[in-house]
């Protein structure tokens, strides 16, 4: 500092302060009072306490950082399963144990010494600087390590970050069809409606709904938006079928007055079955209608058990059991479909007796038409027909005739010549298509 040397003066303690003199010759600037013996011994304390102050800042930053990426760390496990995110954890546990190693020396080294000590040696002092200058060192280098560690990791942070911004939407979305779900679900009981096995599908989802709020952290991103799409969909299910319900419910109450009228018609065309089977017997051999002598009886015994299933179907929709509702209206269905056909079985058989009976060979013309088609084809671009068709195409002619000449006699059998021609039908037909199949693969 310019100006004159120092004067000295004794403050009342007893202690020494300096006074520079400005080159001026104008203000006295007083230094800080200071003992004048010892004073290399609070150099040295001041020295070991500004290495401590230093120490403690490279450790507060190194723990700040390490904080940061752990922070990061947890982004790509959450979001990333990679070999690559896998080395990067192990990079990071091993970069702890590091840390936790410089960590503890600088502890040590604070717990070492009390700086704050009034009787504390210089050489103490001095060794107290040197070991935290050391630990300082340590803690600016393995920061310097974990900041090239952090660098290294950007990529798979920024994928992380682009796969983890998938997990809020879906998350949202997934509330909000619970939400929508549940208004639906409240809206339909508000008319009356329980609507019991809804409720429980969604209460269901509340196990799921938990997961789904723990995030992708513990369930990783995958599942979680996997979690949420299956939540969406179920909650949309829900809320689907229960703004449908008051429409189901007066479909199945329509389906259950018409199948009831339904029963009613089949057993009254039940009660006709007998005199078409008496017409039968009365004018063809018993081989073209005892086949059909179980249907009255059968029929009776069909209908009778429609109409217990729809009795039950009206109690099960009364408790609003709409799903048993739904099976035994299908049964009812079903089982009607089956008796319906059963019954006309007998009349259209008696008219397709009568029809042959009249003119056989309108069957055999439309037989045989069939027949030279299918020859026609088997000749067409070729002088001789491939035996694979000629083969049964021969034998459906022979069947024919030999299905003609079982209608000679006093009581021919008019349905089986019947059942004959269309079997031979049949086999022309697939004759045919393979015809076509092969020449389609040429």
């Amino acid at each position: 500092m310019e100006g004159a040397p120092p004067t000295q003066t004794r403050c009342l303690g007893g202690e020494w302060t300096g006074a520079w003199r400005t080159g001026h010759g104008r203000g006295i600037v007083t230094t800080a009072p200071r003992r004048w013996f010892g004073g290399r011994d609070e150099s040295r304390r001041a020295d070991a306490q500004a290495a401590k102050d230093a120490a403690a800042a490279a450790f507060y930053e190194l723990d700040t950082a390490q904080r940061d990426l752990r922070i990061s760390m947890e982004t790509i496990a959450a979001a990333d399963g990679s070999p690559a995110a896998r080395q990067a954890a192990e990079g990071f546990a091993a970069l702890g144990r590091r840390i936790d190693e410089v960590s503890h020396t600088y502890i040590e080294a604070v717990d070492a010494h009390d700086l704050d000590r009034v009787d504390l040696e210089g050489s103490v002092a001095g060794q107290a600087r040197q070991q935290l200058t050391r630990a300082r060192d340590e803690l600016v280098r393995v920061k310097g390590e974990l900041e090239r560690f952090t660098q290294g990791l950007q990529p798979l942070l920024d994928k992380a970050e682009t796969q983890l911004a998938r997990v809020a939407p879906a998350r949202e979305r997934a509330k909000a069809a619970l939400l929508a779900a549940s208004d639906a679900l409240d809206a339909v009981r508000a008319t009356g409606m329980r609507a019991d096995d809804l409720a429980a599908r969604l209460a269901a989802l509340g196990p799921e709904l938990t997961k789904l709020n723990q995030g992708a952290a513990q369930h990783g991103v995958q599942e979680t938006v996997q979690r949420a799409d299956r939540i969406l969909r179920d909650a949309e299910a829900v809320q689907a079928e229960a703004e449908r319900l008051p429409e189901r419910a007066a479909e199945i109450d329509r389906r259950l007055v018409s199948l009831r009228t339904r029963a009613q018609a089949l057993r009254n065309r039940a009660d006709r079955v007998d005199p078409v089977l008496s017409e039968l017997r009365r004018r063809f051999s018993a081989a073209c209608w005892q086949d059909l002598q179980h249907v009255p009886d059968q029929a009776v015994r069909d209908v009778a058990q429609a109409e217990e299933r729809l009795a039950e179907a009206g109690r099960a929709r009364e408790e609003q059991r709409w799903a048993d509702v739904a099976a035994l209206v299908e049964a009812v269905r079903t089982g009607l479909d089956a008796t319906d056909e059963a019954v006309s079985a007998a009349q259209d058989r008696l008219s397709r007796l009568e029809a042959v009976a009249r003119d056989p060979q309108a069957e055999v013309r439309r037989t045989r038409f069939a027949i030279r088609d299918a020859q026609r084809l088997a000749m067409e671009g070729r002088s001789v027909p491939d035996p694979r068709h000629a083969r049964p195409l021969d034998e459906s002619v022979a069947r024919m005739e030999r299905a003609l000449a079982g209608l000679e006699g006093r009581h021919p059998d008019y349905w089986h010549f019947l059942q004959e021609l269309e079997e031979v039908r049949a086999a022309v037909a697939r004759v045919v298509a393979d015809m076509r199949g092969r020449r389609a693969g040429d």
